[in-house]
């Protein structure tokens, strides 16, 4: 900020959107998928094919504000509530929501789950690879183990009252989403991660859908990026 205003070289730029430059999250090849409109380009689709003008999105796994200052630009939504629960990361996303001018963007850092406490969680040199779950390959010098609030999400779903829910959570989808209320949701989209979930897994989040009335919706799906409507 200079003068109050701007200056361009501040940002790297993707799809209208500005994300300041910061060599800790904004680096080689994710620069480049910005630059070049590649970055998350099929979850951006999908999102926006779902997500409408007034809804309230509640997004799980904000990574580096991406998603949810997509859908504050383009749509005339009334808030997305981001849940993030990556230290590192929340001083960047209050970053781009505010490089963007949002005033309806909002991230929080935690996790959801049955009741209030604390969880594992272990952020990696690779900020956007971190997880609840230790992987192979880590160790003290790439991996740092932390403990993140977790939020009673029944409480946090009855207070923001989504309508839309859109999730990238790194494998935690299977057990998280079966014990969600989602059946005030118009729709959802959600990255699964077959690698750590397996097939059970899979199974578990279509099921937690269909048994709150949302049915898959093949034209805002592409690949691992599934979203869910109530009505088409």
């Amino acid at each position: 900020m200079t003068d109050g205003s701007q200056s361009a070289d501040q940002f790297v730029m993707s799809k209208g959107l500005k994300f300041p430059k910061d060599g800790r999250f904004i680096t080689g090849q994710l620069r480049a998928a910005l630059r070049e409109n590649r970055y998350e380009a099929k979850e951006a689709s999908c999102a926006l094919k779902l997500v409408r003008d007034d809804d309230t999105i509640i997004e799980l796994g904000a990574g580096i504000g991406f998603m949810s200052t997509l859908v504050a630009s383009r749509r005339a939504i009334k808030g997305v509530y981001a849940f993030e629960a990556n230290p590192a990361l929340i001083p960047y996303i209050q970053s781009v929501h505010a490089a963007n001018r949002l005033t309806n963007a909002h991230v929080t850092h935690a996790i959801l789950g049955d009741a209030n406490g604390s969880a594992d969680f272990y952020v990696r040199s690779n900020l956007l690879s971190s997880s609840m779950a230790p992987i192979e390959g880590d160790t003290p010098q790439n991996t740092e183990h932390v403990q993140v609030d977790v939020l009673d999400a029944a409480k946090v779903f009855n207070e923001i009252k989504p309508t839309i829910l859109i999730a990238d959570i790194e494998g935690a989808e299977a057990h998280l989403l079966p014990q969600l209320d989602l059946s005030r949701l118009r729709g959802a989209m959600i990255e699964l991660h077959p690698q750590y979930i397996g097939p059970e897994g899979v199974n578990a989040v279509f099921r937690a859908m269909m048994d709150a009335g949302l049915a898959y919706y093949a034209r805002g799906s592409t690949q691992k990026v599934v979203s869910f409507r109530r009505a088409w």
